[in-house]
């Protein structure tokens, strides 16, 4: 798997990632695509066609009835259910065999979990998850054992993060790998894990010296230097998307 040039092509990649992933029988899975300012609801439009087949057997939720009501305006008919997750018709159906939660934040946790539970062995797709922001829900405890209850039953299909001078990617069924900048719009892979890398990691490749496999996240410090200005590369190579996206 390459770095992508632009976003329309790292959806591409998620897209064909999932499917791989669903095809392996993984029946819970995150795609994040984390880009400041990034509008998910159009990426979902794009992110969903390959699914659209299933028809009736797909339910797209929002985190409130207001977004479904809009994408159901903006997107046109569709042959599946799009709702709130406070909806009246939120209810899952029997014939329904996938379900998407488009950008659930860790203030809709309980409900997606419990709507989670009555899937039993459905396939549920989480896109860009907000559910570890420190913001909501702290850097105590509580995200803890959100992470515990909930998101550690989570495998990722797709992850793409650009930061200052690098990217993380992982596509499956390929590992975690970071892509360092070595001029404008030119990438070089500097490595690859098994996990997700943390941010001692980050820093070996960045520095250019090697550091040993781990199984710990990226840390908060590597979540904040995400939003850092965007440098070249695929950081500039990805506005004109954004921006045509928000228009």
């Amino acid at each position: 798997m390459t770095l992508p040039k632009t976003l329309e092509e790292a959806i591409e990649q998620a897209k064909v990632s999932t499917q791989a992933a669903i095809n392996d029988s993984y029946k819970r899975l995150q795609v994040e695509i984390v880009f400041p300012e990034l509008k998910t609801m159009p990426v979902a439009a794009q992110f969903l066609e390959p699914f659209e087949p299933l028809g009736s057997k797909l339910r797209v939720y929002f985190t409130d009835a207001g977004a479904a009501a809009l994408a159901r305006r903006d997107w046109g008919e569709k042959p599946f259910a799009i709702r709130g997750l406070s909806d009246l018709k939120a209810e899952i159906q029997p014939d329904e065999e996938l379900l998407l939660f488009v950008e659930p934040s860790s203030v809709e946790v309980n409900e997606v979990e419990q709507i989670c539970q009555q899937a039993g062995d459905r396939a549920v797709i989480l896109l860009n998850p907000k559910m570890e922001d420190i913001v909501t829900i702290g850097i105590g405890y509580a995200g803890r054992q959100l992470r515990e209850r909930f998101l550690k039953q989570f495998d990722t299909a797709y992850y793409l993060q650009p930061i200052p001078g690098a990217a993380i990617l992982r596509a499956y069924p390929s590992s975690w790998q970071v892509w360092v900048e070595k001029g404008e719009d030119d990438y070089e892979l500097a490595g690859e894990f098994s996990q997700k890398p943390n941010s001692e990691m980050l820093e070996g490749l960045l520095m250019g010296s090697s550091a040993p496999d781990s199984q710990e996240n990226v840390s908060e410090q590597t979540a904040t230097s995400s939003r850092s200005p965007q440098r070249k590369g695929i950081l500039s190579s990805l506005q004109q998307f954004l921006r045509a996206l928000s228009q």
